[in-house]
């Protein structure tokens, strides 16, 4: 599933979650909130309960299905070119052809599925961190509205200018632990191991396609 990428998927999760739940205003004559915080939404997101129960469920449903299709075909391509490589020079031209050309379909069809992969990753979690970044921002406005707070800033995202914040201003681990009492009980069923989050711009990782070898002249 790159990090920047996933920070921003969650950050377009969590604007449509604004859209359509616009922040609490304060009480009229209540304390005018001043305080300021800062979030590491990414992490947030994957590490509520909810959020690791919905990551084990996508590498389950979507990333080891893929991961080992993608395996499968990586290898007949790899055998193939030792194929090639070991009997090139016993083998007639015309042999060494119909391998080179097999390898090329296969590595064209390897290339294909690779895209198909991402493509399907790519929404599938857009429409996870989607879920999950609207029910966030639910308990984000709760959360600050209740303590006070004018500004809260995602630092998970690279592209945000904070240079500095104090971990003291960092409020984290409060909206994980306020997110996990709020909503229904769903623990993992790994809880010694916290899922790993894939990459957004990429499929399951495998083993790279392989160089088509040259033809021999």
């Amino acid at each position: 599933m790159k990090k920047e990428i996933l920070a921003l998927l969650a950050l377009a999760a969590l604007a449509g979650a604004q859209t359509a739940t616009p922040p609490s205003a304060p009480a009229p004559g209540g304390p005018h909130p001043t305080k300021i915080g800062v979030i590491q939404i990414q992490s947030a997101l994957v590490s509520t309960k909810e959020g690791q129960k919905a990551m084990q469920e996508f590498q389950a449903r979507v990333y080891e299905p893929k991961k080992k299709e993608l395996d499968r075909k990586a290898v007949e391509i790899r055998d193939l070119q030792d194929k090639l490589q070991r009997g090139g020079a016993a083998m007639a031209q015309a042999a060494k052809d119909d391998i080179q050309r097999n390898i090329d379909a296969k590595t064209k069809v390897y290339n294909r599925d690779m895209q198909d992969a991402q493509d399907e990753a790519d929404q599938e979690q857009r429409k996870m961190l989607d879920e999950l970044g609207q029910k966030m921002m639910q308990v984000i406005d709760k959360y600050a509205v209740s303590n006070g707070y004018a500004v809260i800033i995602d630092v998970s995202n690279p592209q945000t200018p904070v240079l500095y914040a104090s971990n003291a201003v960092d409020i984290t681990k409060d909206i994980i632990e306020l997110y996990d009492k709020s909503a229904p009980s769903t623990s993992p069923s790994t809880s010694a191991t916290k899922p790993q989050v894939p990459s957004a711009t990429k499929p399951p990782a495998v083993t790279p396609a392989p160089t088509p070898v040259k033809k021999q002249p």
